[in-house]
């Protein structure tokens, strides 16, 4: 079942919904809510409209098709740092007050991450966790790109934002999708979950041979909130699941959080990353 609006663009931009997250979490911030960007009413509308679209197409089978079709890995190849400029034709905007391409919003990030002195691979980590909005540019929807992510096959908790657009989700009267355990089992393992489509999953599996567990749990779940600031899955979750999502906890505020008006120096900072990322990738990646 394919919603007739799905190809509908209902984000003024990519990062739109990341501002949403700020607005309903903002004890997270370390400044008032009101000094991040700031949206108008119609904009968290288009927000709500993004979810409407997400929450009924976002279905099990869909997710084992785009897993399918995607992780064959043969879209293009490139270097991190092409990769990244590629990642550039994805500029926003419509941000009403800063200008930063993608390469400056990564870079805000695990700058903020190292100032802290966190491990090499935390800083590459907080560099390299939106790679995946690559998929626009493969013509994927913004829908199937960005948003919370929360798990199909198994019953839509009430937890994830705009739950009630999951009524129309076909999943939601089916038998087998539609218990509290679904196709999984209690406390299988988030590994033998499959979450919704997006920019984090995708990742995930292009650098999951590359980079250390904590990472890895950082890429592929920090937009994964009905869990992390909800607890809403916990009945799906391994004990180890628990203790990675500590660094989940750890990581999400310097991707929400870190976004301010100066950008970084690309040009300086540029050889810094690519000999940190050397250290942890091989020369291409594939996408």
């Amino acid at each position: 079942m394919k919603d007739s609006n799905q190809n509908a663009q209902p984000l003024g931009s990519l990062d739109e919904w990341e501002d949403d997250v700020v607005r309903r979490y903002p004890e997270e911030a370390p400044k008032a809510k009101e000094e991040f960007r700031n949206y108008e009413a119609p904009a968290r509308d288009t927000v709500k409209e993004f979810y409407r679209i997400n929450h009924i197409n976002q279905t099990y089978d869909f997710v084992l098709e785009k897993k399918k079709d995607f992780l064959q890995f043969n879209r293009r190849e490139m270097s991190l740092w092409d990769a990244v400029e590629f990642l550039n034709t994805l500029v926003d905007d419509s941000d009403p007050d800063i200008d930063l391409d993608q390469t400056q919003h990564l870079l805000q990030t695990s700058e903020a991450i190292r100032a802290d002195g966190h491990s090499d691979w935390f800083v590459l980590t907080g560099f390299l966790h939106d790679l995946g909005k690559v998929l626009c540019l493969f013509g994927e929807p913004q829908w199937a790109v960005v948003g919370d992510t929360f798990p199909v096959g198994c019953a839509f908790s009430d937890k994830i934002v705009y739950p009630e657009f999951f009524k129309q989700n076909p999943d939601y009267k089916n038998e087998e999708l539609n218990t509290k355990f679904g196709v999984y089992s209690p406390y299988c393992g988030l590994d033998k979950v499959h979450m919704s489509w997006g920019h984090d999953e995708y990742l995930y599996h292009i650098l999951k041979d590359y980079l250390p567990d904590p990472a890895l749990y950082m890429i592929r779940y920090h937009s994964f909130y009905s869990q992390h600031r909800e607890g809403a899955y916990d009945h799906l979750m391994s004990a180890h699941d628990h203790e990675m999502f500590k660094w989940v906890e750890k990581f999400n505020p310097y991707d929400l959080y870190s976004k301010a008006p100066t950008p970084p120096n690309v040009k300086e900072l540029r050889p810094y990353y690519e000999d940190l990322a050397a250290k942890f990738l091989p020369d291409t990646l594939k996408f």
